[in-house]
């Protein structure tokens, strides 16, 4: 189990990483959800051991990780670029870390692990006739062949495109789980980090805001920005708040985060507005609507309601959609 408490990590004289505590169970896969520049990459390299601590403890197992070099640590390093050795084919990519350690059956293991990451006819290629994506799965292989007590990913998908992203993120979560893989993933997708993760902390400025499991911190986010952030669209405040709660049959609360698609054009809605704006999507219509006591709200109508500009709208309200916001 991977613990850390109160660390601080300075750059220059500047803290980067500020109070950052952490639990991750083995077997568990946690995300580290942050924009650029919060801090998220700074704290996996002090977990590996690549940045001296300032103030704080990092530990495995109740053994606190100080002094301790990067190499024996136990714990391997998956970068956004997979770093492959070009020169070396796929399956000498893969067991060059066992080699190194002259261990048995080097090719039973890469052939068992290419085949776990879903390339079991590419042993003989050589990295520069590989995609994007193929790569980043060779580079997980060899990551995994040691059997690393924990696996450390530092934006292991950002290079790819959207549609790669979302697949690999979806084979990344079964890769992990079929080999038992105890990660620390460090990411600014919250899709990704949803798809791939257990837990999840939320991270901004340095400092670690919130952290729970998935669901918990979706429910709940601590405040506007880290809603606004997990993907939320607006948060409204005040009688806004209370107006939509009431209408999605919730006790009135001071702060509320709205999907875009938490309120949905149909003839029961019991909030009414007049559309300002309307786009068509290949799924549904986005709209945009005046409700007066609310302001302005994002909402969706099937493809078949083609509500414009200056049409009346009823609205009715998705509770799973949105979130009440806790508040300081």
């Amino acid at each position: 189990m991977l613990t850390l408490r109160d660390v601080t990590v300075a750059l220059d004289g500047t803290p980067v990483v500020v109070d950052a505590s952490l639990d991750l169970p083995d077997g568990e896969v946690l995300a580290v959800l942050g924009p650029s520049g919060s801090g998220k990459s700074t704290l996996l390299r002090a977990v590996a051991g690549l940045e001296p601590l300032a103030v704080g403890s990092i530990g495995w197992d109740g053994v606190d990780q100080a002094g301790v070099p990067t190499h024996k640590r136990g714990f391997a390093l998956m970068f956004q670029d997979g770093q492959l050795f070009e020169h070396l084919t796929v399956a000498r990519n893969v067991g060059y870390a066992l080699k190194l350690r002259r261990a048995p059956d080097t090719d039973a293991r890469v052939d068992e692990l290419l085949e776990l990451v879903g390339l079991p006819a590419y042993g003989g290629r050589m990295p520069a006739t590989l995609s994007g994506g193929e790569r980043q799965r060779v580079a997980l292989a060899r990551s995994l062949a040691v059997q690393p007590r924990l696996l450390l990913l530092d934006e292991p998908l950002s290079a790819l495109d959207a549609g790669l992203r979302e697949r690999l993120a979806a084979d990344l979560r079964r890769i992990l789980g079929e080999a038992g893989t105890t990660a620390l993933l460090v990411t600014h997708d919250h899709d990704e980090a949803f798809t791939v993760a257990d837990r999840l902390a939320v991270m901004r400025a340095g400092r670690i805001v919130q952290q729970g499991d998935i669901a918990e911190v979706w429910r709940a986010p601590v405040d506007a920005e880290t809603a606004l952030f997990l993907g939320y669209a607006r948060v409204l405040d005040g009688e806004p708040a209370a107006r939509v709660l009431v209408a999605a049959g919730l006790p009135a609360a001071p702060s509320v985060a709205l999907r875009r698609s938490a309120l949905r054009v149909a003839d029961d809605g019991v909030l009414r507005g007049t559309v300002t704006a309307s786009r068509l999507t290949p799924e549904q219509v986005r709209l945009e609507v005046d409700v007066p006591g609310a302001g302005l709200l994002d909402a969706v109508a099937p493809l078949d309601r083609h509500a414009g500009p200056g049409d009346p709208v009823s609205l009715r309200v998705d509770h799973t959609r949105l979130a009440v916001v806790a508040q300081p």
